[in-house]
């Protein structure tokens, strides 16, 4: 699924010359770009949320660092690492690659220490079960931790930086087929991640029935069950993660403003901004589990209002050109779409009637 709509981001970018944003706006009324541009900052928001508390948990499990003064080191690093853009993409990407190399060889270290079923790993793989509403929630929150929907409008923009006014149709299927490689080496990464996250609570945590409703609390469990590297791979996971995803949240952030509305606020003034929901989280002492996961709950329910756009206009022969999508590519993005809304109706439901 991730595969299939990065890609189709990728092909509306280098197909058109234009970011997602910047399409919608020119084939939607003004009136439902601003809608989608008002949708599409609350989904940011919800992502510099999640990743914003990941990385201050990060500094305070590692260190000991108040949440308050950690979430402040976050937002400078942060804001570092998006400066680093002024000399040029390939730098803030190699940064964003070795944190995301650092977050899987850290759960890698997890996975190997928690000595998993690995049977029960491809059984439940094979065939995933929904058996409750928490197990409903963590689905859909882990479906927008992973799908994002400000990645989508990202994507679109990024490949912009390869893209050439003079391109030939078969010049541009080139630079497809290489973002699909790049696409499906980096979806395939977040999915083993993803994967042990799930391995490594469901062979430390639920194996030795012990319920964890706080990550502190799941951090000072694994020390005694598995030992010192144990959670400190899994605080420098957390502080790696918020760092790599918060810093490509605030590049989506500009994205989306200009794209869709044609506005424009220095980079530094949206990441004081976006930042500022997290810090009040911190502040107020909110359960930061708690929050994460239902930030990423919101995401999933942002999607749509992402995919369904994309999906329109990469149907239009006029404005994709030979990349426009082939029938069986339409009939595969409507059904996605449907399962996404679907589970978060599901969602909707045994939220609202109390089954779980």
């Amino acid at each position: 699924m991730g595969i299939f709509l990065q890609s189709m981001s990728a092909k509306l970018g280098i197909a058109t010359g234009h970011n997602l944003p910047e399409m919608s706006s020119k084939v939607f009324s003004r009136k439902t770009n601003w809608f989608f541009w008002i949708e599409a900052e609350f989904a940011a928001m919800a992502t510099d949320l999640a990743e914003f508390l990941g990385g201050t948990l990060g500094l305070y499990l590692l260190f000991g660092i108040p949440m308050i003064y950690a979430g402040l080191i976050i937002g400078a690093l942060t804001f570092l690492i998006v400066y680093m853009e002024k000399y040029g993409q390939r730098v803030v990407e190699w940064i964003i690659g070795t944190l995301v190399a650092v977050i899987t060889i850290a759960y890698t270290i997890e996975v190997f220490l928690a000595k998993p079923d690995w049977a029960q790993v491809g059984i439940h793989t094979l065939i995933p079960s929904l058996p409750n509403g928490e197990a409903v929630l963590i689905a859909v929150g882990m479906l927008g931790a992973t799908v994002m929907p400000h990645v989508i409008y990202l994507h679109s923009q990024l490949v912009q930086a390869r893209n050439k006014k003079d391109d030939t149709e078969e010049q541009k299927r080139k630079h497809l087929r290489m973002e699909r490689i790049d696409i499906t080496i980096a979806m395939n990464i977040a999915f083993l991640v993803n994967a042990a996250m799930v391995i490594v609570a469901a062979a430390v945590f639920f194996r030795n029935g012990i319920a964890v409703d706080t990550i502190e609390q799941a951090h000072k469990s694994l020390e005694p069950l598995l030992g010192t590297l144990s959670s400190g791979a899994f605080g420098i996971a957390l502080l790696a993660s918020g760092l790599s995803s918060s810093a490509v949240g605030t590049m989506a952030g500009q994205t989306i403003m200009k794209g869709f509305v044609g506005l424009s606020i220095p980079i530094n003034i949206r990441r004081l901004i976006t930042m500022t929901p997290a810090l009040i989280i911190i502040a107020l002492g909110v359960n930061p589990m708690y929050a994460l996961i239902m930030s990423q709950v919101a995401l999933s329910f942002a999607l749509p209002f992402a995919i369904v756009p994309m999906l329109l206009i990469t149907s239009r022969k006029d404005l994709m050109g030979s990349l426009v999508n082939k029938p069986l590519t339409k009939i595969a993005g409507w059904i996605i779409t449907s399962l996404i809304v679907g589970l978060n109706a599901v969602l909707l439901y045994l939220t609202f009637t109390g089954n779980s």
